[in-house]
């Protein structure tokens, strides 16, 4: 599950959407697909709405109680600055996009392909390439 750990009111908290239903219920509480909710928070295009199911949803997901999530937003949300909650937000939306960095898993061997081709020895990376896959 991919999932993001923040602080949020009262101590540090787990944000996830690993379901599907999940995830459509943020669209359907936003009035906005995912991919369109991810550009308004990209963007600051956002309502306080936004803010609110992002992270309300994200914490059931991450194994919050639907009735603990709903008290923490009802009682954190406001009286904060807005960029904290807005910071939040953003950041559990795109870890759902992108992952975690923690969870980067990248085989060197592919940077090494990657650096061959941009230094314009494409034999050199289809070499390597080969191996890979031979691997």
């Amino acid at each position: 599950m991919i999932e993001h750990r923040a602080f949020f009111g009262d101590g540090e908290k787990v944000f996830a959407f690993p379901t599907l239903e999940i995830i459509r219920e943020l669209e359907a509480a936003t009035g906005h697909g995912i991919g369109a909710l991810h550009r308004r928070f990209r963007f600051e295009d956002f309502s306080l709405s936004d803010i609110e199911h992002v992270i309300r949803l994200g914490l059931i997901g991450g194994g919050t109680t639907p009735a603990d999530a709903a008290r923490l937003v009802t009682v954190y949300l406001v009286g904060r600055p807005l960029r904290e909650t807005l910071d939040l937000a953003s950041d559990v939306i795109s870890v759902l996009f992108y992952g975690n960095d923690a969870d980067d898993t990248t085989d060197q061997t592919t940077d090494s392909v990657k650096d061959a081709a941009k230094t314009g020895d494409l034999a050199a990376a289809l070499n390597d390439a080969l191996k890979q896959v031979a691997e």
